[in-house]
Parts: structure tokens; C-alpha cells; sequence
């Protein structure tokens, strides 16, 4: 009897001490863990050459996150590996030895230590931090050499200044470099140039497939009281360096062996006179005799519109035609390539009241020479 109860007895403290064990265990409090870094962002900008992702390009890196708060904090690491997780492994080519701070916003007062490389860190002395958005901007990092790479950056808040201990937040972002897409495009010597009766324009620019037919009738019979008048227009635009000149070419209006008379030199329409002349101006003034014509479109301002009216040509109200003489030029503020613009060119006809009768009509070519 004895010994049955020495048994139990020995079970009883036997079970006391699981039991007591069990309790234990369930009350051992956890360790605190890292709270998460959220909104968290790595943009790769482009460096002072180098495009943003380029493999081995030397760049700027943005983080943009969102401290949680709550910890005095002292220093954030920038870890860079080759994953997410794990072992961290520094992608191949990364340098961020010579990473600069060059902006940040929310939390501040930072500065970079950069001396391990792939795991520079910004520190401060410790002080509070409230939950807030921050960002801070990297400069003079190079990229990994690694085409197509993706690489993750383990961030880490600490209340030590030097990255030490354990971490108070974390978070990881991840990027990418990525292959240039090099465009290349010549633009050719380039010239274009055209005559019509009419050229329009397209979304505000001189459209030379709008130029309609070269044939051009006057406005009325030839008389001895009234003046003539007709008009064609053209258009230009090279980037030749040293611009373009236009001349005009061909012979007055004749009828069979009778003609009327180029005027040779500048002068004003007088009715009665046997007179064949042309400007490239808008003759309209009070005074104009016959009002017929308009201005260089669009107007020369001497860097990409630089069209200008050749002498002889460029006098309102006074009228020119010598074969071969230039009547345009793109010199306006100095000789130089120019954007389109159009030219409206007036012609007159006088004549004598003994001009004999007949179809009178005449050939003019124009020619626009650019110098390269």
C-alpha cells in the first residue's frame, strides 16, 4: 500500500511540472519586430549624361516612402543586393561610393556616408520622427553594369547614427536597368520650294501640296485707262546655311512680234504708258494705284523665319521686271537657313492706247538656289 502510494504520489508532481511548463511557455512575451516602410518608390533619373536605367550610367536615384513614426531615429541605410531576401549580394558594377545627397524633403537634416559601397547611409542625431512621407535624392550613383537587371534596395531605419543595431522600420524597393533604345534619323539637305497660283497653308504652316495650277489670267482686259492686275504665290524654306535666293526668269508678255515694255527699273504704274512690272508687297496705301497684293506670310522676325523681298521688288507701289534678277532671299537679319513662308508676287499691265490687239502672254520661271 505503501509503495502505491509513493507511485502516485511521484505521478502527481510528475504531471505539476508539465502542467507548470506548459503555462510558462504560453507567457513568454514576443520579441518586437520592424514595422513596414510604406508608399515606398525607387525612380532612376537620368544623370548629366547618362539616361536613368542605363546599365552602368551614372545617374540619380529618388526614394520616395513613408517613415511610420513614433522612434527616434538616427540613421537609414540603403542596402543594395541582388534580391529581395537573404544574403545580400551587391549587384555587379553598382557604385555608390561617390553618392552625393542632393535633395530631401519630410524628415531632414541628413547627411550621406557613402564609404561601403552598395550600402551608403544617411545620419542625423537621433530625434523623434513622425509618420510622414520623405524623399531623398541620390546623385552621382552608377547604375549596375548588368543590361535588363533587376536589383532591390533593402531600406532600414535605426536609432544608432551609424547603421548599427537593430533596425526600427524596413522596407524593400526594387528597380531595373534597362537597354537603351538608340533612334538615329538624318535630316538631309533639304530644299523645299514651289510656285502656283495659290499655296495654302496646313495646321498654320505653307503646305507646297496645296499650290494649285501656274496659270494666271488678269483681272480685267488691257486698257489705257485702267491697270491690269494678276497674282501667283511661292513658297520657301531650306536649311541650307546660308539660306536661299530666288531670281525670276523669262521674257515680258508678248503677242505674236508685239510686246509691252518691262520696266526696267523701279518706277510707279502710270496708265497710258506701255508698262509690265511686279513686286512682292501688299499695295494698298491710299495712294495705291492699283491696290493689288500682300506680305511676306508668315512675318520675318530674323531666327527661323528669315524671307525678305529682293530691292528693286520690295517698294510698295512701285514695280520692277528685269529677266534674272533675284526678287527674294532669305537674309532678313542675316543670311541663314529659315522655316516656309509664302510669297504673294503682283503684276501689272499698262498700255498705250495704240497697243495693238491681241492674246498677249509670257513664260516666268522662277528659281530658288540654296547655299550649303
Amino acid at each position: 500500500m505503501s509503495r502505491r502510494r509513493s507511485f502516485l504520489g511521484k505521478r502527481l508532481v510528475l504531471c505539476f511540472i508539465i502542467v507548470f511548463s506548459s503555462i510558462w511557455f504560453v507567457f513568454i512575451p514576443k520579441s518586437a519586430g520592424a514595422a513596414q516602410i510604406t508608399s515606398r518608390s525607387l525612380t532612376l533619373q537620368a544623370g548629366a549624361t547618362d539616361g536613368g536605367s542605363k546599365p552602368g550610367g551614372v545617374v540619380k536615384h529618388l526614394y520616395s516612402f513613408t517613415i511610420p513614426g513614433g522612434s527616434n531615429v538616427g540613421s537609414i541605410q540603403f542596402l543594395y543586393c541582388v534580391e529581395a531576401g537573404g544574403t545580400c549580394v551587391t549587384p555587379t558594377g553598382l557604385l555608390t561610393t561617390a553618392a552625393t545627397l542632393d535633395d530631401q524633403t519630410g524628415a531632414t537634416g541628413f547627411t550621406m556616408v557613402n564609404t561601403t559601397n552598395g550600402a551608403p547611409h544617411l545620419t542625423r542625431v537621433a530625434a523623434d520622427i513622425t509618420a510622414q512621407a520623405v524623399t531623398y535624392l541620390f546623385g552621382s550613383v552608377t547604375n549596375p553594369t548588368t543590361t535588363n537587371q533587376s536589383f532591390y534596395v533593402r531600406i532600414s531605419t535605426f536609432a544608432s547614427t551609424d547603421a548599427t543595431g537593430s533596425p526600427i522600420d524596413t522596407g524593400v524597393v526594387a528597380a531595373s536597368t534597362a537597354t537603351q533604345i538608340e533612334l538615329t534619323g538624318i535630316m538631309p539637305e533639304s530644299l523645299i520650294f514651289c510656285t502656283g497660283a495659290t499655296i495654302s497653308k496646313t495646321s498654320g504652316v505653307p503646305d507646297c501640296t496645296t499650290a494649285t495650277a501656274g496659270t494666271v489670267s488678269f483681272n480685267q482686259l488691257f486698257s489705257p485707262t485702267d491697270t491690269a492686275t494678276a497674282t501667283s504665290q511661292m513658297s520657301a524654306s531650306t536649311n541650307a546655311g546660308t539660306g536661299y535666293s530666288i531670281t525670276v526668269n523669262g521674257p515680258t508678255l508678248t503677242s505674236g512680234s508685239n510686246t509691252v515694255l518691262a520696266m526696267n527699273s523701279a518706277t510707279t504704274s502710270i496708265r497710258g504708258t506701255s508698262q509690265f512690272g511686279m513686286n512682292l508687297k501688299l499695295n494698298t496705301t491710299a495712294t495705291s494705284d492699283p491696290a493689288v497684293g500682300a506680305e511676306i506670310d508668315a512675318t520675318s522676325n530674323g531666327t527661323n523665319l528669315k524671307g525678305q523681298v529682293a530691292s528693286g521688288y520690295n517698294t510698295q507701289d512701285t514695280f520692277k521686271f528685269t529677266s534674272g534678277d533675284s526678287v527674294a532671299d532669305s537674309a532678313f537679319g542675316g543670311a541663314g537657313p529659315t522655316d516656309a513662308q509664302i510669297y504673294t508676287v503682283s503684276y501689272i499691265v499698262n498700255v498705250s492706247g495704240s497697243q495693238a490687239a491681241g492674246t498677249y502672254t509670257t513664260t516666268l520661271t522662277y528659281i530658288c538656289t540654296p547655299t550649303f
